[in-house]
């Protein structure tokens, strides 16, 4: 990977395990059973990774009005980090089970806070273990630091932007990284109602990954953003989902791809419906063709 890369792969983490300055977290999450990751951790991970649980410690607690996923508090998520041995200094590497995700809600997260030095593993722990990386059990802990947050307020779209006036949706270029059919509102196995934000536009997230859940080289990822957003990689763009969770995909992609960073609407379409007065979208609108993007 480049060393300008918010990634890495298992080749790369193997000759800088060793690093003192060196704090990897696992991200490991089934929504079916939010206990898996944790059991997974414990059976097995890579040496000297630490746990972060999404529903836990990459999240608030769920209120009536919020998404499945609500931002978690800012000093909160910074005790947290600190508890995980992670401090200003540290460099930071974070995994899920593949394709991440999951672990990319953590890189978002570390970079709302300030902290840039993060890089997600390609292709997660399945490819750690394709490369024979070495694998322990057992929890892993570190002496405590004192992480002090930077946050970057403009990195978050709220809800009350957003319904505050809704023919401005469609010019802030907000992408839904969920699957096409639920943005349709063919199937919805997760939320009670389904359907899409008016004015939104699909882009599943699988788009910047490869028929083996690895990331796209550089050159696809330029191909797919040009396609996307332009050829101005400074135009302010916006992700969401289903709950500010795999939209961050989406938001490694197109940084990789050297557009600007965009937005998160964290709420995602789980906070959205909570009030029935909000508009729903059905069918594709005047959506992109998510299929043309994903065979780029």
């Amino acid at each position: 990977m480049r060393q300008d890369s918010n990634l890495i792969d298992a080749h790369a983490l193997k000759s800088q395990i060793d690093d003192s300055n060196l704090r990897i977290i696992d991200c490991r999450f089934d929504l079916a059973d939010p206990g898996a990751g944790r059991r997974a951790y414990m059976q097995g991970h890579i040496p000297g990774a630490v746990f972060a649980d999404l529903d836990r410690d990459l999240a608030a607690p769920i209120s009536p009005q919020s998404g499945r996923h609500p931002l978690p508090d800012v000093n909160t998520f910074a005790a947290t980090l600190g508890r995980l041995g992670i401090g200003n200094a540290s460099d930071v590497i974070v995994y899920d089970a593949g394709n991440g995700a999951v672990a990319a809600r953590a890189w978002w997260l570390l970079r709302w806070l300030g902290h840039t030095r993060v890089r997600l593993l390609d292709g997660g722990f399945a490819h750690w273990i394709t490369t024979a990386g070495p694998i322990v059990s057992g929890a892993e802990r570190f002496s405590e630091l004192r992480f002090r947050p930077d946050p970057r307020d403009h990195m978050v779209l709220t809800t009350a932007e957003l319904e505050s006036d809704l023919d401005a949706i469609a010019g802030l270029r907000l992408y839904d990284a969920r699957d096409a059919a639920r943005f349709r509102g063919d199937i919805e196995p997760i939320d009670p109602v389904a359907g899409h934000i008016p004015g939104s536009l699909s882009l599943p997230f699988p788009v910047s990954l490869d028929t083996n859940g690895r990331w796209k080289s550089k050159q696809a990822l330029e191909a797919l953003w040009l396609s996307v957003l332009g050829e101005d990689r400074n135009t302010p763009w916006a992700v969401m989902c289903g709950s500010g969770v795999t939209a961050c995909h989406l938001a490694i992609s197109g940084v990789e791809a050297g557009y600007r960073e965009p937005r998160l609407y964290v709420g995602s379409w789980s906070e959205w419906i909570r009030d029935s007065e909000r508009p729903v979208g059905l069918g594709n609108g005047s959506d992109r063709d998510p299929g043309a993007a994903d065979s780029a």
